[in-house]
Formats: C-alpha cells, structure tokens, sequence
C-alpha cells in the first residue's frame, strides 16, 4: 500500500472552512452572520447545537475575516471553558483581556472593529459561579469586548448570560453533506472508499462531521489509502453489530447463563459499555417487535445504568443489570423486584 499522507496536520484543521459562507447545512446561521460581518457589528453571540456541525469553525471564521492575520492574535482570546472554567479565571485571564480598548479602522482590507473578541468553547462546562462572574463582566466592558460562547446544550447556560446574546442554532448534518464532505476530503488525500465504507462512516460519526473526518484519517493511517467498513469500525471503538446483536438476542430468551455470558464476553473483550448501552439504544427503538410500554421500560434502564457510570460505577454489575431487566420484560416476567430500590 502507498503512503497516504505526508503531513502530520489533523484533517479536522486542515479542511476546516476558513469563510463563514463555507460552512456545510447552516444556511439560516450562515446568511444571517453574513449580514452581520457586512456591518462589522456584532452583539455577543451563543452558538449552540451536536458535536461536529460547526459551530467553532463559525467562530473562528468570523474572528479571521474581522480581523485578518496580522490583528488577529492581538484581538482575540480563545479559551476552551472545559480547562478555563473557574471564576478565578473570569476575574482574571478573562477580565484583564476585556478591559483594554483598541482603535479602529480597517487594516490590510479587514473590518477591524473597535472591539475584542473572547471565544469560549464548551461554554457549558463552566461552573455556575463563573457564568454568573461573567455575566458583570459582559455588562462592563461591552463597548470594547464581544464574548461568543460555544455549546453543545443550551440549557445549561444560566438565562442572564443567554438572554444578552443572540443565538444561532447548528443542526445535525444530513448524510448526503457528510458524504460530500468526506469524498472531498478523499479525493485531495488519494483514498478509496467504497459505499459500504462510506455508509458505515456517516452512521458511526451520527451527524458528526469532525468526528468523521478523525475516524477516516485514523484508518488511513493504519490501512492505507484503500479503506473499508471493518477498517473504519476498528478505528472508531464502536461495538460490531454482532456483538450488540448477539447480547440483545440473550436478553431475548429467558436464559440468564447465556445473557450473563455475553455480557462476560462483552467485559472480556474490553468495549466500553457506555457505548454498549448507546448501540443497545438504538435497537431497541427501532425493533417491530417490541412494544412501546416495553420500549420505555428498557430506555428507564439504559438512560440509569448510563447515569451510574458516569458515577463511576462497576461496568460489568450495571450492563448486567440492564441485561436482567431487559429478559424481565421482553419475557413478560414482573418487574417489581428489580426496582424494589
């Protein structure tokens, strides 16, 4: 097999649109962004929405064609508020950043605003102490500053912080953008992907176009410049289809040993079982035939043991439980001991 890539560059940076205009399926986000880099006026901004659909590259985007290269270092502060996301940094990183003014006036044929930019990716991962901190911040310095908060659920942004930023929705990416996108990205790399492959990429990735574009450069590492379904699957960590086919087909029966061997081997072979319970989710809902009360009961299930191992909890003990409640009630058996806590 040929070497597929010389440079060592992410994918994700390399083929990341430079221009507003150029991001996929926000055609609402985009025109009205346009407007707004037209005037070089910008309110405070909240981009919200899945992982992977664009919002930071918009972010970035608009920063670069206000300001150019050259203002750009001076101009803007990016911080990722998963890291950064403590009051202490509102009082001082972000503040001290805030309150120096600049001049205006275009420079090198860019906007340059008499304004900063602060971009704060995964915005919802601040404390609630910070988010309130830098609400009297946003107040204070708003003539000279402009804050662009990135999230993936708005809902954990507190309302006073929301309510002073206009707000731009990204949707998920059709299967038709992605596959664009990623037969773009093929032909300048020199790779082939068959449609199986292709297919197997845009349902792995679920509407994530960053986390396609690592999984494809990923297995051209590994397997060169011809990449299949199976490749991509192994570089992904999602379980093959058997794994999770086989695992509901033993919570189907009303054999406990056989259930508890495929949860075994499931342990045995090292998948993560968040990602069990994810793949598991999704047969469930759409299996013919199974009922919708049964349905519910099963997602109860999937959605708890999801919430203990994020506590921390025993992986083999909770995809073992899950696979209990599952036989009880695709076998129609009583639930009551089950949920006797």
């Amino acid at each position: 097999m040929a070497p597929v890539m010389q440079s060592s560059q992410p994918w994700v940076e390399k083929y990341r649109p430079k221009q507003v205009k150029d991001v996929a399926h926000q055609d609402e986000v985009v025109r009205v962004l346009t407007n707004t880099l037209e005037t070089a006026n910008c309110p405070h901004m909240l981009f919200y929405g899945p992982p992977g659909t664009g919002k930071t590259t918009t972010a970035l985007a608009i920063a670069h064609q206000l300001f150019g290269p050259e203002l750009y270092k001076s101009r803007v502060l990016e911080l990722n508020a998963s890291d950064d996301r403590g009051i202490n940094v509102v009082r001082t990183k972000i503040k001290n950043f805030a309150a120096v003014a600049v001049g205006s006036g275009r420079q090198g044929g860019y906007p340059c605003p008499p304004f900063k930019i602060i971009i704060l990716d995964e915005a919802d991962s601040m404390t609630e102490d910070a988010q309130n901190a830098l609400r009297r911040t946003m107040e204070t310095y708003s003539k000279v500053t402009r804050f662009f908060f990135i999230c993936n659920y708005i809902s954990r942004i507190i309302e006073p912080l929301a309510s002073r930023c206009a707000k731009f929705r990204f949707k998920p990416l059709s299967e038709d953008i992605m596959t664009g996108r990623i037969l773009h990205i093929c032909k300048e790399e020199g790779l082939n992907l068959d449609s199986e492959a292709l297919s197997t990429l845009s349902s792995i990735s679920q509407g994530d176009l960053r986390r396609a574009i690592t999984y494809l450069q990923g297995a051209a590492r590994l397997f060169g410049s011809s990449i299949s379904s199976k490749d991509l699957i192994s570089v992904s960590g999602v379980i093959p289809q058997e794994v999770v086919q086989a695992l509901f087909a033993a919570c189907s029966s009303s054999n406990f040993d056989l259930a508890n061997k495929e949860v075994t081997n499931v342990i045995a072979e090292g998948y993560p079982v968040s990602q069990m319970l994810s793949q598991l989710f999704e047969v469930v809902v759409v299996a013919d035939d199974i009922s919708d009360e049964q349905k519910a009961k099963i997602c109860k299930k999937l959605a708890e043991a999801d919430k203990c191992l994020i506590d921390g909890a025993d992986e083999y003990l909770q995809l073992l439980n899950v696979a209990s409640i599952t036989m009880r009630v695709l076998c129609n058996m009583p639930l009551e001991l089950a949920y006797e806590n």
